[in-house]
């Protein structure tokens, strides 16, 4: 079986993925097929022995769509610097487009509908409907055919995709604009010998439904942007160029030449190039861009270098162990492509409806058409009425309006709270959610340490003194913990000492002479090195402190050991009102950490977490997740890390911390721009109003349509009732739209 991965062209809705999915799952010998409508990708898995490349790109094609493979073997970084360079270009385009639409649609509206207004609007007399009809059509009609034009694309997808059996919403809105374009065209025609069908006219109809999808089209295909822009930002971590160490000299070399084995030299304040073991030379290294994890990790000689993340104060020498796609940044990558070509694209119900809808409203406008034309005996342009009424009173305008404007004023809300929400897929499927998996690091906790305790050993000082003279230490360190405790101090208006002299001991902690007494901040490690001895229930105080997830520093000044600081990462104040309101809706809370049981245990406790998953590596989340969702759970990913990127794209739902890394952002759905968990309670809530809503709209979008449809077809003219004159035609499916629209708003009253 061989897995490839195709770039499908053309696809514009649901309608269109599931009709490429169709079509290639019927070839024999495929596995599975998938497409994803965000990145336009098809994955297959097929047969080698019964089907090729060139099937299955015929098999696409007849579908009405273009498909290009991925070629693995180029430069991923060039591939998506190619990808983006279209994408750009796309959008572009379709800007321009929607400004021509936008600047001819205008003028439009207000030449058809002006004179329709309480008060009369001005307008030259030329222009006049009464007095110079024909003018009047020929204008409309003039500023009509440029938004055709620039929304051609409707019709070219739209048309072909009705022909080769696939309709969607293209085809809806090609058919509706189209026939009200055409009609319009035949009554401008005939205006000269019947000047009153200058009031039978629908051109402002096909050219404002255009532009308004127009728009929809370019919001949506921005939004979907967003998705190569994570993967563009990930590959940035990793530096274009690395330093060589070759036989005790350096170069400056490109990473892509480099190979495994060689030697690698990490200077201070720059990016890892690879992933590697260290050889010689100590430092700190900054992994949370990774790993989550806010506290730096200290590296000497034997352990593992992750390529991507930041070295602090050291220079070491590091062997490469992993190049390509072999790399623990590019895993990330992957995972992260791998995800979003698994994530099938949620259905909208309009579309889905779209292959029934749009062939049925078309057979019943001929059936009626020929009916009356053969058994009622009437004239062409009875039977034109009524084919033509048929087509604008089922025109898709509510059914096309029915998601999105409930969406737009969802998110609106949404954004009104600090929560925003970047897709309309991401806002339906929160309503589903029962399962939300919390990051700990940065989410239920701040994501940067903090003094959490101090104990005072020698009776001859007190909390504050141990502060102060800790803190005036460690005023020349760089190191998160020391400045957590630089930064308590302050906080606390203590006056600080600088110290005469100082010397960083990496991994170890921090040597000073404060006022002539030499002064010793550090770990285990640092009482060992300088023969100190502890006392027992010292040691076992401190060991109790670390299984609690905070990190004991011990203070010693002229061979004493006066007391010990600990630091940890704390718990946010709203994380725990945030758990209990989603506990309130029924939904089931999980903690993800890469920490101890123990540790993970007690912070899991504290916030009040159903289910703590511990010990969990950076790679792993995503399948944590996956495996949640193949026990059938619903699931939204809330986190901020890269390390949580995988995760938050393979969930159902991925909600970021608006504090977290750009990574995280781009990858979640929703973005918590007040960092604030109780928000996410607000968007489980928002999703669930706005799916009631969607559903409203749908039933007075279809209740117009099944109650029109009947009386454009004749049926109460064929019992001595009125003919429904495509006018009034036009005015119950501009009502419906009304309808739909005035209860979208009513959403902005919700308190959430």
């Amino acid at each position: 079986m061989k897995s490839e991965v195709y770039n499908v062209d053309g696809m514009t809705c649901a309608a269109c993925s599931s009709a490429v999915e169709r079509v290639t799952r019927k070839l024999p010998g495929v596995e599975t097929s998938n497409v994803n409508l965000t990145t336009n990708k098809l994955t297959i898995v097929y047969d080698e022995s019964q089907v090729t490349p060139d099937m299955i790109i015929n098999k696409v094609s007849r579908a009405g769509f273009e498909a290009t493979p991925v070629q693995e073997d180029k430069d991923l970084k060039a591939q998506e610097e190619e990808a983006w360079e279209k994408q750009e270009e796309q959008f572009h385009v379709m800007r321009n487009r929607l400004i021509v639409a936008i600047c001819f649609a205008v003028p439009l509206l207000y030449i058809s509908m002006g004179h329709m207004l309480p008060f009369e609007l001005p307008l030259p007399g030329f222009l006049h409907m009464d007095a110079h009809p024909l003018n009047y059509a020929i204008a409309q009609l003039i500023l009509t055919i440029p938004v055709l034009i620039a929304g051609r694309k409707f019709y070219l997808v739209g048309i072909r995709a009705l022909f080769k059996g696939n309709p969607n919403m293209d085809s809806l809105v090609a058919i509706g604009t189209g026939s009200a374009f055409i009609y319009s065209l035949c009554m401008t025609v005939t205006i000269p010998s019947s000047p009153m069908n200058a009031h039978h006219l629908y051109y402002e109809s096909a050219a404002v439904v255009v532009t308004l999808v127009m728009l929809g089209k370019y919001m949506e295909s921005r939004s979907k942007g967003k998705t190569s822009e994570a993967i563009r930002k990930l590959m940035e971590l990793a530096p274009d160029t690395a330093i060589l160490y070759e036989n005790g000299s350096e170069r400056e070399i490109e990473t892509a030449l480099v190979r495994t084995g060689q030697h690698l030299l990490i200077k201070p304040g720059s990016r890892i190039p690879l992933d590697g073991t260290v050889v010689s030379g100590t430092s700190s290294v900054d992994e949370s861009m990774l790993t989550g994890e806010s506290i730096p990790v200290e590296k000497q000689s034997g352990d593992t270098l992750i390529g991507g993340s930041m070295n602090y104060n050291g220079a070491m020498e590091m062997e490469v162990t992993h190049i390509g796609g072999d790399t623990t940044l590019s895993k990330i990558i992957k995972m992260i492509e791998d995800a979003q070509g698994n994530k099938a694209p949620i259905s909208k119900l309009a579309d889905q409806v779209a292959g029934y809808f749009v062939p049925a409203v078309m057979a019943i406008a001929i059936v009626a058409a020929l009916l009356w034309l053969v058994f009622g005996g009437k004239e062409l342009s009875f039977v034109l009425t009524i084919f033509v009424s048929v087509l604008v009173i089922a025109c898709p305008c509510a059914l096309g309006l029915a998601t999105p404007t409930a969406i737009m004023v969802g998110t609106g809300l949404g954004a009104s709270h600090g929560v925003l929400i970047k897709s309309g897929e991401a806002l339906e499927t929160a309503h589903k959610v029962d399962t939300v998996v919390f990051d700990k690091t940065g989410t239920i906790t701040e994501g940067k340490p903090k003094v959490t305790d101090i104990v005072v050993i020698d009776k001859d000082e007190t909390e504050d003194s141990l502060l102060q003279l800790a803190a005036g230490c460690e005023q020349m360190s760089e190191h998160p913990l020391g400045q957590a405790i630089v930064v308590r101090a302050r906080e606390q208006g203590l006056a600080l000492t600088m110290p005469e002299q100082f010397e960083s001991i990496t991994g170890a902690g921090i040597i000073a002479t404060v006022n002539g007494v030499e002064t010793a901040v550090g770990n285990s490690r640092l009482v060992k090195q300088m023969n100190i001895s502890i006392d027992e229930a010292v040691r076992n105080q401190a060991h109790e402190m670390a299984n609690q997830g905070k990190t004991p520093m011990y203070l010693i000044s002229a061979g004493v050991l006066k007391g010990i600081i600990c630091v940890a990462d704390t718990i946010k104040q709203t994380s725990i009102e945030a758990v209990d309101q989603l506990k309130s809706l029924g939904v089931t809370v999980y903690m993800l950490t890469g920490d101890n049981q123990k540790t993970a245990d007690y912070i899991g406790k504290q916030a009040h977490i159903d289910t703590v998953i511990a010990e969990v590596l950076p790679d792993d989340k995503a399948n944590v997740v996956a495996k949640l969702q193949a026990e059938g759970k619903t699931v939204m990913m809330v986190g901020d890390g890269i390390n949580d990127a995988p995760a938050l794209v393979q969930a159902d739902v991925g909600t970021a911390i608006g504090s977290g890394s750009d990574i995280a952002l781009e990858s979640g759905d929703i973005v918590l721009m007040k960092s604030d968990l109780r928000d996410v309670y607000k968007a489980v809530k928002l999703s669930r109003l706005t799916i009631r809503n969607i559903k409203q709209n749908l039933f007075w979008a279809f209740f117009y349509n099944t109650l029109g449809i009947p009386v454009a077809a004749g049926v109460l003219y064929l019992f001595g009732g009125p003919l429904l004159d495509p006018m009034f035609a036009g005015f119950a499916m501009s009502l419906s739209s009304v309808c739909v629209v005035s209860n979208a708003l009513r959403l902005k009253t919700m308190k959430l």
